[in-house]
């Protein structure tokens, strides 16, 4: 299938962008092998996305993976409603994962390989993970998100810093939920913005995919003002662990659930305090990575491992997806017996990151309207 000499990609990071970069490579003739730290079945971190046309070049229809949505509402704190068109389609984390690893069935995707170290000889890459298993290729591609070990073997110093706020998750079976509920609910992207507050959601599909009526999902997310110094209170789990980045769901603690509903009753329209009340919650902080670069000896960063954009973009997934195509078409026609592309991989490099940097400050920008991670903003679960 490959040529002898054919570039062999070593791909960080088993999410969707690095399941996109492993179909961007082999696109132009390369071969990709995946490595994904989780041990297990990846879990969601970010419940819902949303969708334009970004599996055009997979061959795959947006529509056949997504919700469609028709309108826009703005609830008021005391529960009326303002309305207005606004088209969008809208899909779920789990199943846009599915639609990208099911035509992957022939590479090698790895779980349980934490990235421990990176080597560089000649034009031999080789990747050694905590469990002592190694890997060689010819390029590697940090696709591990905010959380990168490949970015902290390349960029030591750059680190996830705290925004101020976090994202209060729920994603329930669209059945379990009343029919009044579900009726302002469904086709259409609802919202509520107060200050240190925004809450968000949508419907998105089933499980396995399934977009018929009573078999889909209601995505949520509330984002609040939390200082710093409680987020370990509030990321502590029922298993006794706690968590640094992702509270999954099941783990929120009786009395930080408590807390959560009495802080939805005063703050939250009635609508959205019932969905609360009847969702299990799951947790993330909201961290910036800022950008600095992307390319290394035979490596680059791609997605949150290059640099974070705020959720309020709506647009991780697809500056994923934008670097993974980009950085493929720069090593279009590379083989390991010559140099580098040096000039293709810097002027995707360049272009890469003023579209991060612009995003970047976009999603900022986003966040201080709604008073998220501000100075002088109403703050929630302080300690006392």
């Amino acid at each position: 299938m490959y040529p002898a000499t054919a570039l062999q990609a070593l791909i960080i990071g088993g999410s969707v962008g690095g399941l996109a970069a492993a179909h961007e490579m082999r696109a132009v003739g390369a071969k990709a092998a995946v490595y994904e730290r989780s041990a297990g079945r990846m879990e969601a971190r970010g419940a819902g996305i949303v969708m334009q046309d970004l599996l055009v070049r997979l061959g795959m229809s947006a529509q056949s993976v997504s919700v469609q949505l028709h309108e826009r509402q703005q609830l008021n704190l005391d529960g009326k409603i303002t309305r207005y068109t606004a088209p969008q389609l809208m899909t779920a984390w789990d199943t846009l994962y599915r639609a990208l690893r099911d035509p992957l069935s022939d590479v090698c995707y790895r779980l349980n390989s934490t990235l421990g170290q990176v080597r560089v000889e000649g034009s031999e890459v080789t990747a050694e993970f905590a469990d002592g298993y190694m890997a060689r290729g010819n390029f590697l591609v940090g696709a591990d998100g905010i959380g990168s070990a490949t970015r902290r073997l390349l960029e030591p110093a750059v680190r996830p810093a705290y925004a101020g706020y976090v994202a209060w998750r729920g994603l329930e079976p669209e059945s379990a939920l009343p029919k009044e509920l579900l009726e302002l609910l469904v086709g259409r992207f609802t919202f509520f913005v107060s200050d240190g507050l925004q809450m968000l959601c949508y419907l998105v599909p089933g499980p396995d995919g399934e977009l018929a009526e009573r078999s889909r999902r209601v995505n949520w997310v509330w984002y609040t003002n939390v200082p710093e110094p409680s987020l370990p209170r509030l990321l502590a789990g029922r298993s006794g662990t706690t968590f640094t980045t992702f509270l999954p769901p099941g783990q929120i603690l009786p009395e930080i659930a408590a807390e959560l509903l009495a802080t939805a009753d005063v703050s939250l329209p009635p609508q959205f305090t019932e969905l609360v009340r009847r969702s299990e919650v799951f947790m993330q902080p909201v961290f910036d990575v800022r950008p600095h670069r992307m390319v290394a000896d035979h490596a680059a960063l791609i997605g949150d491992a290059a640099g974070t954009v705020r959720p309020h973009t709506a647009a991780g997934t697809s500056k994923a997806f934008g670097d993974a195509v980009g950085l493929a078409a720069a090593l279009r026609g590379w083989t390991p017996d010559r140099d580098l592309p040096a000039r293709q991989l810097a002027d995707w490099e360049r272009e890469r990151l003023s579209h991060l940097l612009a995003l970047s400050r976009a999603g900022i920008e986003s966040a201080n309207r709604s008073s998220l991670g501000t100075a002088g903003a109403r703050r929630f679960f302080a300690l006392a």
